[in-house]
This record gives C-alpha cells, sequence and structure tokens, in this order.
C-alpha cells in the first residue's frame, strides 16, 4: 500500500469519528471513558505482573504491586462509574482552562514592559478562564461540547487528508 492510500484511509477515518462524534456526543465520551478504563487496567495488571515477578535484580517489588492493584481498581471504577468518570475528566478539563488562563494574565501583566500588545495575552487567558467556569456551571453541556470540538477536529483533519492523498496520487499520474 503506498502513502498516499493509508493518508487516504487515515482521512476517511478520522471523517467517520468525526461525524459520529458530532452526531453522538454521548457514544464519543462514554469511548473515551471505555479507553481510559481500559488502558487503566492493562497497566495495572502488567504493573501487577511485573511486580510479583521474581526476575528483577531485588526480588519483588511492591510498589509495582501496589501500582498496579491501583490500575485495576481505579479501570474497573471507571467501567462501573462511567458518568462520574465522565464529569471528573470533564471538570479536569475545565480546572486546566482555568489554571492556563490565569497563568497567561500573569505572564502577561509580567511581561508588559518586554512585549507588545500583551492584551493579546490577557485576552487569551481570560477566555481560557471564562471557557474553563462555563465548563464548572455546565458540566453536561460542556462534555457534549467538547465531543463536539473533537468531532469537528477529526472531521476537519481527515478532511484535509483526503485532500492531500487525493493531490499526491494526481501528481503520481503526472510523472
Amino acid at each position: 500500500m503506498d502513502g498516499s492510500t493509508l493518508l487516504l484511509i487515515r482521512g476517511f477515518i478520522g471523517v467517520a469519528i468525526g461525524i459520529v462524534a458530532i452526531a453522538w456526543p454521548g457514544i464519543t465520551i462514554a469511548v473515551l471513558v471505555s479507553i481510559f478504563a481500559l488502558y487503566a487496567v492493562i497497566d495495572g495488571i502488567t504493573n501487577l505482573m511485573l511486580g510479583l515477578s521474581r526476575s528483577q535484580p531485588h526480588g519483588r517489588s511492591w510498589a509495582q504491586v501496589v501500582q498496579g492493584i491501583a490500575g485495576i481498581v481505579v479501570g474497573v471504577l471507571a467501567f462501573i462509574w462511567a458518568g462520574i468518570t465522565a464529569l471528573v475528566l470533564v471538570l479536569f478539563i475545565g480546572a486546566w482552562a482555568v489554571v492556563t488562563g490565569v497563568l497567561e494574565i500573569v505572564a502577561a501583566i509580567r511581561l508588559r514592559k518586554v512585549i507588545e500588545r500583551e492584551w493579546l495575552l490577557v485576552l487569551s487567558g481570560a477566555l481560557s478562564v471564562l471557557f474553563g467556569l462555563m465548563i464548572f456551571a455546565f458540566p453536561g453541556p460542556g462534555a457534549v461540547g467538547i465531543a463536539w470540538l473533537l468531532g469537528i477536529y477529526a472531521a476537519s483533519a481527515g478532511t484535509v487528508l483526503i485532500a492531500l492523498a487525493l493531490r499526491m496520487r494526481s501528481l503520481a499520474f503526472v510523472h
């Protein structure tokens, strides 16, 4: 398979994922939570097995055993409490936006004598803080909005990759 075909496949998959994320944001959020839960369980099992093996130079690693058990427990709880996990994920995104926004505002104030138009950095920070506060105020719609943004990104990037693949194919036919 040549590079343009792989790009074309990747592009179509991106568009399909984008359409699903936009049309069914609840499914998108559930899949993200499930991927996290599955990863935590697999990571936990791996750490547990490594911790219990005697192949390490210093014997068993109880820290890895505890880490493994914690990973398995968190993964199982994420599956069982998928709604809470999704809410926490959305709230983490909101907290991240507020913290980074505040830090951008602080950076703009500190750099006001060094850079011009620092108000743009203040505006960027304020938008981040506003976004984060909106997520805290409306976490359900915030989760849907995040799924939609993911969908728009995936569909847009997929469309660009399809265009690139078709361009590469047309150039291959010219040569």
